[in-house]
């Protein structure tokens, strides 16, 4: 027996999140089913964290147990052979016994997407969200600033585990590309933190939109934010904006 480690790379829009849920189509359903395949053994999977439904992932990171006897090498072809077109694995490792692919994790980094241009486009709408009016994008990144460092962030969520709301964000900073196909503007907003609540980053951004519409100073959603309360009227963004980008260790 060996334990394994693997990247998974997802576009999550047709799935309902990372969990296997019965009778729906998730992406560790989708995973685990093929593996099966592949190796014989009936191998449950678990993963840094658990995406949402419609949330994609180009770092994800799984571990599992399995007693395959060939080279990793060959799992990765044969595995990738029989996954959906929409799900990848990649850079599989032997990890020692003592690697846990969430609770060794030191952090997560999460890119969500704005797409800012006067006509919507179709293509984009899978990994973004849309935006008609131009946003003032230095107040978002002022008011940005007050999430780094560690904080009660339960103005933004639920946590997935328990009751303890309070994480530490290593980087919260937007970065500005214009899309040279339609003539509008990209807003990246990438997020660090040692852990995550449930819809933290989407309801982040729906109140970070409202600063960059004008309706939210900066200071205010700092108040937002020292004021805990989750029952404020901001709407989450849609899921198709957010990809988690990478999961870090210290160690391997």
């Amino acid at each position: 027996m060996r334990k394994v480690r693997a990247t998974v790379e997802y576009d999550g829009t047709a799935y309902q999140g990372f969990q296997v849920q019965v009778n729906r189509p998730t992406i560790q359903g989708a995973l685990e089913k093929a593996l099966q395949s592949v190796t014989a053994e009936s191998i449950r999977i678990t993963s840094a964290g658990r995406t949402d439904a419609g949330v994609h992932a180009r770092g994800q990171v799984v571990h599992f147990t399995t007693a395959w006897p060939h080279s990793l090498e060959v799992l990765e072809r044969a595995w990738n052979a029989l996954l959906p077109h929409d799900i990848a694995v990649r850079d599989l490792q032997q990890v020692s016994e003592d690697f846990h692919a969430r609770f060794s994790a030191s952090s997560r980094e999460y890119r969500y997407t704005i797409y800012v241009g006067a006509v919507r486009s179709p293509l984009l709408a899978r990994i973004s969200h849309y935006h008609a009016e131009p946003l003032d994008v230095d107040a978002m990144s002022e008011a940005a600033l007050a999430l780094e460092g560690e904080h009660d962030f339960a103005a933004f969520g639920r946590a997935p585990w328990g009751d303890n709301t309070v994480r530490v964000v290593h980087r919260a900073q937007f970065q500005r590309q214009t899309e040279p196909l339609t003539g509008g503007e990209l807003l990246f907003f990438d997020i660090e933190a040692n852990a995550f609540l449930r819809r933290m980053v989407r309801l982040i951004v729906g109140t970070l939109l409202l600063v960059g519409k004008g309706t939210l100073s900066p200071a205010a959603f700092q108040e937002i934010l020292l004021a805990g309360n989750l029952n404020h009227p901001i709407a989450a963004v849609v899921p198709a904006g957010l990809c988690l980008m990478r999961v870090n260790y210290n160690q391997r």
